[in-house]
């Protein structure tokens, strides 16, 4: 009896090998071949899951974004996780506890970036497009939190969401390229800048 194929698996292996190619030789000078062979699998078997390397890089970024934002948004909305801030602190420390465990993809994937920006590449708005829901939920917590009470009235929702996000974006790179990180006092910053603006 032929073995049966976990696609889903063996598509998610491709995308983490994809990503460690890409870092290790460089996006321009990988290929279909050479991560298919990193894979253990035919060029025409890599094809049955993806059109090209581009195609690989952006569903990489996908998997990596796409099931944090599926949890985070159930976690936003859900007063189990405490109020409207303790949902925020919570959803901070998740983030950077995913980037700590994955530090390799995540030092690929900026590797790749990097790479490519010097020739004038720029992937930044895959990662943007990606990541945007995050700081819409952001604000989707502040505004709520306001109304709740939880937040001071004068909060600057726009400016609130885009420290936090931007505090979560130089975790990242210190985690990825960085061997000072220390994550609790990380996750603690994030507590005391979110707990300032409490009602």
């Amino acid at each position: 009896m032929p073995k049966k194929i976990d696609h889903e698996k063996r598509k998610i292996n491709i995308l983490k090998t994809a990503l460690e190619v890409f870092s290790e030789e460089g996006y321009k000078e990988s290929n279909l071949s050479l991560i298919a062979d990193r894979c253990g699998l035919s060029r025409p078997t890599l094809y049955q899951y993806f059109k090209d390397k581009e195609q690989i890089y952006y569903f990489a970024v996908k998997l990596i974004t796409g099931r944090m934002f599926t949890q985070y948004s159930s976690v936003a909305f859900d007063s189990k996780y405490g109020d409207e801030a303790d949902r925020i602190i919570w959803i901070c420390d998740d983030i950077i506890d995913q980037a700590r465990q994955n530090e390799g993809a995540l030092r690929s994937l900026m590797d790749v970036m990097l790479q490519q920006k010097k020739e004038n590449i720029d992937f930044s708005e895959i990662i943007e497009k990606r990541t945007k829901k995050l700081s819409i939920l952001f604000k989707r917590l502040l505004r709520l939190g306001i109304h709740n009470g939880t937040f001071k009235k004068e909060v600057n929702i726009e400016m609130v969401s885009s420290h936090i996000y931007t505090l979560l974006e130089c975790f990242c790179f210190q985690i990825a390229f960085l061997g000072s990180f220390d994550k609790e006092s990380s996750k603690d910053f994030v507590e005391t800048y979110i707990q300032f603006f409490r009602a």
